[in-house]
């Protein structure tokens, strides 16, 4: 577990996403790993550590500058506008970012990524030379020949164009060695153990210098001009990567660096596979140089593909997340993110796959059973909650259901497997409603007046509350929306700091008022469109 041992005293706990380019609106590719991080930040939270959440944009990317001229706006405007798309993600996805760092645009950054350069230059890792070399832009990479596929860009299968000119270089095989042996060790801890394979591969090939630097004449003008030479700006990637420190005020040594960065036990780093080598190999190199603390933890997800294809503009698949949320509930697609797509693997998405989730699991088996026991629960017991008896063999077997239930999602989360994390709790919302098949409440209502039926019926009733109420209490991180409306139909407070303790057996007042309602999660349809297609 490395650096998030699940029986540590509480601690600080910071968490980041990448910042995407705003070269366009957001697609479901970044909605998952802003979701995943979300889920994360609020998971920690729960437990009680003192946690703070940052997204943003990344914004000085040639990408963005080729996006404006080809819409024939200034870059400013496009930028301003996609950003903003991106910070939106926070009512859309229901995201509990503590924080939003645009690069282009605040002054914490630009005065910080200079700091980490003048660092980083002071310690003699900065040079100048001229360079010619294969450039995609889309990566914002130089590759050797050797890294190409059939000539093209592993990444976006294009062909990177030949770019020649004078740069600044990080003297990134100075660290190769120290890079090598803190990700042995475990000092440097990268998620999942593929991913850390992986770099250590990469890293005992042999690290070359890379170049940190872009005339400005090719920037078009755009980016962070490097220190002392305002003919060049910084790379993308040294710029990008400092958000990280950034954002908590590293330019003048401020409190939230002390406290989140420089003093906190869990520095994590949420990240796609696409990017692990600036995050693995050049971010930590760099921070080394600058004599700063590295992150405890990478964690690298897989990605979204759209009916077994990757996301593409070309193929015309890219699915807007906010559309998807809209349409069908943002916390129906935080499910789908969260649970059908392994944390650490590539996830395929079609609406049939999602609409077909969402009915089997949320509607069909949380908001059934929702549903059933408040209404039942009004029809038996003028909707208040009974008092439970004592319990036999069934009732027995749902709370031993129950008993563990918090520290086996917590572990799941603390190994950054949050698909575990979910199909544990629907384990008890499974064995609850199986319950309910068993012990037909609806019989015992009929039969209450003989002897000992009542206690059964009112025990059974107020085992299927404990069950929606633990539930809703584990579900805050996962789906924060459905956790809020199932404690407002309970009548009972969902806890955001210490959940994890509010999760145990026994809860629910008696007598508490509950609420039907409508429907927590009514069952969707496809569109005539897609079912022809089908």
């Amino acid at each position: 577990m490395g650096n998030n041992d699940k029986d540590a005293d509480r601690q600080t706990w910071y968490v980041t996403t990448a910042i995407p380019y705003v070269n366009a609106r957001p697609h479901i590719g970044f909605a998952l790993e802003a979701v995943i991080t979300d889920a994360l930040a609020r998971h920690h939270r729960l437990r009680g550590d003192d946690t703070r959440f940052l997204t943003g944009t990344d914004e000085n990317s040639l990408k963005n500058v080729q996006a404006a001229e080809r819409e024939g706006v200034p870059t400013r405007e496009l930028v301003d506008r996609n950003a903003a798309a991106y910070y939106d993600l926070r009512e859309a996805l229901d995201l509990s970012f503590d924080d939003f760092i645009r690069t282009s645009a605040e002054k914490r950054h630009l005065r910080g990524v200079k700091r980490l350069w003048e660092a980083c230059d002071a310690n003699g890792d900065i040079y100048r030379k001229p360079y010619h070399g294969l450039y995609c832009v889309g990566c914002e990479l130089f590759y050797t020949e050797s890294e190409l596929v059939d000539g093209l860009c592993p990444e976006h299968r294009t062909e990177p164009e030949l770019v020649e000119e004078e740069n600044y270089f990080f003297r990134l095989s100075k660290y190769q060695g120290q890079l090598e042996q803190l990700i042995e060790s475990g000092e440097l801890e990268i998620v999942p153990q593929t991913r850390r394979n992986e770099v250590l591969s990469f890293i005992r090939m042999g690290l070359e210098d890379f170049s940190i630097s872009r005339s400005k004449e090719r920037a078009h003008g755009w980016g962070v001009p490097v220190p002392g030479d305002p003919e060049h700006v910084m790379y993308v990637w040294f710029d990008a990567l400092g958000n990280y420190i950034s954002a908590l005020d590293y330019a003048d040594d401020g409190e939230l660096y002390q406290r989140y960065w420089v003093s906190s036990p869990s520095r994590v780093h949420v990240i796609g596979k696409g990017i692990i080598r600036f995050h693995a190999v050049y971010w930590p190199a760099m921070l080394l140089s600058a004599g700063v603390p590295l992150p405890t933890t990478i964690f690298v997800h897989g990605y979204v593909t759209i009916g077994g294809d990757k996301i593409s503009k070309s193929l015309g698949n890219v699915v807007d997340p906010v559309e998807l949320a809209d349409t069908y509930g943002v916390d129906a697609l935080r499910y789908y993110l969260l649970r059908e797509i392994r944390s650490t693997s590539d996830g395929d998405f079609t609406l049939e796959r999602f609409v077909r989730m969402h009915n089997a699991h949320l509607a069909d088996q949380l908001g059934n059973l929702l549903s059933r026991t408040t209404g039942m629960i009004g029809r038996y017991y003028d909707g208040e909650v009974p008092a439970p008896g004592a319990p036999d063999e069934r009732d027995r077997a749902l709370m031993e259901k129950a008993d563990g239930l918090a520290a086996r999602v917590d572990d799941a989360v603390l190994r950054y497997a949050t698909h575990e994390a979910l199909s544990e709790i629907w384990h008890l919302i499974e064995a609850a409603n199986k319950y309910v098949v068993e012990v037909e409440p609806w019989a015992l209502a009929k039969r209450r007046d003989e002897e000992g039926v009542e206690e059964r019926l009112a025990t059974t009733l107020y085992n299927l509350t404990e069950v929606l109420r633990i539930s809703a209490q584990l579900l805050v991180p996962f789906l924060p929306g459905a956790a809020r409306a199932l404690g407002e139909r309970l009548n009972t407070e969902v806890a955001q700091v210490d959940g994890l303790v509010a999760a145990r057996w026994g809860g629910m007042v008696p007598g508490t008022r509950v609420e039907r309602g409508e429907p927590l999660f009514p069952k969707l349809e496809l569109p005539q469109e897609d079912e022809t297609e089908r």
